[in-house]
């Protein structure tokens, strides 16, 4: 393909790298009309782009960059949206998803975010793999605990207990969490 700078009309490019671009977002998502908002995504951007008169000397290589970062913050937010299984009985929780999702963004909030998600990661890897596994294909991958049954050979009641003890855990984990944001200051 020739590696000319994009300027102007950037539909010869959208034609060339779609299909392409497309098949390689499709394999990092679960969902296919994840794929399809984050590939228009990546083209508004190139239109942001050309509308600034920035010509791009390598478009292939900056249309995969910038894809690689759309998932990457989707995958961000989608996990950010999950976490609502952690806060809805329990008012402490309330509090972190708060902090998570209602706080403006600045350095602090940014920063304690970051420290919640590390926790969040390091409690599922915590877990046994039986139940991590269960945990992320329902709240990450969205699968029904039927489909997790199917797909792991595993009794349905199975997948339930081994979803519900994750999310005990999670919940304990969070609430510690919680304890020392709360003992250290914000």
């Amino acid at each position: 393909m020739p590696k000319e700078p994009i300027a102007g009309d950037f539909t010869p490019a959208y034609r060339t790298y779609r299909d392409r671009l497309f098949k390689f977002i499709r394999s990092r998502t679960a969902l296919l009309e994840d794929a399809e908002d984050i590939l228009q995504e990546v083209f508004y951007q190139l239109a942001r782009m050309d509308s600034l008169a920035k010509p791009l000397e390598q478009i292939d290589a900056w249309l995969y960059r910038v894809a690689r970062n759309k998932i990457i913050d989707h995958r961000k937010k989608k996990k950010a949206a999950q976490l609502s299984v952690f806060y809805d009985e329990d008012e402490i929780l309330a509090d972190i998803a708060g902090i998570v999702f209602g706080a403006a963004e600045t350095p602090e909030t940014e920063h304690l975010r970051a420290m919640i998600f590390e926790e969040i990661q390091a409690a599922l890897d915590d877990l046994p793999e039986e139940q991590r596994d269960v945990f992320e294909q329902t709240e990450f991958l969205r699968l029904s605990v039927k489909e997790v049954a199917e797909r792991t050979n595993t009794p349905p009641n199975t997948v339930l207990s081994r979803k519900h003890y994750a999310v005990v855990y999670l919940r304990k984990r969070l609430k510690d969490l919680y304890a020392d944001i709360i003992t250290h200051g914000r």
